[in-house]
């Protein structure tokens, strides 16, 4: 039976569709995530998202009319989830590398305040310096690396970002494994370690599963 290891705990429907796929299951927490306290900081003509947890944050917060400011997201997840709490979402795109080409041909003389994690890539606060685009940024939340050593044999693992890989290989190895990432930014991560990459065709967890599923059939 293949036997994969997931490094985020998964919801019981996907939990259901693998074992329903005959795929044995390891999961664990390699990374941890809490909201942290932040200043309100000045809200600029457009927010920012490139996490749904950034949105648990802001929402849990002391912002006032927050609703009233038009967002900006990464993920179509966030993009659901910004709907479902009653934000209006002008675009979104499944990377921040795509979400910056939106900003360069329609809102290059608007300005933004980011709402993200202390563990940031720099592609977007990079892309509003170089353009010299009004931009502030908010920490609203902290990633915590939770390194463990999986003794369980298994064929394949899922990785949703790149802190997760990081952890992962604090104290584990990848050899003759499979490596099953969300997008393209994780499995950057892994390129100087492994060629054994399957990329989800799109960034979402589900994706990732039936990637999983397709491959071992």
């Amino acid at each position: 039976m293949t036997q994969i290891l997931s490094t985020k705990k998964l919801s019981k429907a996907l939990k259901n569709k693998l074992s329903d796929a005959k795929i044995e299951l390891v999961e664990k927490n390699f990374i941890q995530t809490k909201a942290v306290d932040f200043e309100t900081p000045q809200l600029n003509d457009y927010l920012v998202f490139t996490s749904k947890k950034a949105v648990k944050s802001v929402l849990k917060s002391k912002i006032k009319n927050v609703h009233t400011f038009s967002c900006l997201c990464v993920g179509s997840k966030t993009k659901k989830f910004l709907e479902k709490k009653g934000f209006t979402v002008i675009e979104s795109a499944d990377y921040a590398e795509e979400l910056i080409q939106i900003i360069e041909s329609k809102y290059k003389s608007n300005s933004f305040t980011f709402f993200c994690g202390n563990i940031r890539r720099n592609t977007i606060p990079a892309f509003f310096q170089q353009n010299k685009i009004a931009y502030n940024e908010t920490i609203v939340y902290e990633t915590k690396l939770k390194p463990q050593q999986i003794k369980k044999s298994f064929d394949g693992v899922l990785f949703y970002s790149p802190s997760g890989v990081n952890s992962f290989l604090e104290k584990n190895s990848l050899e003759n494994k499979t490596c099953f990432c969300i997008g393209t930014t994780t499995a950057k991560a892994l390129e100087n370690r492994t060629k054994n990459i399957v990329i989800a065709s799109q960034p979402t967890v589900d994706n990732v599963i039936n990637e999983v599923i397709k491959y071992y059939k």
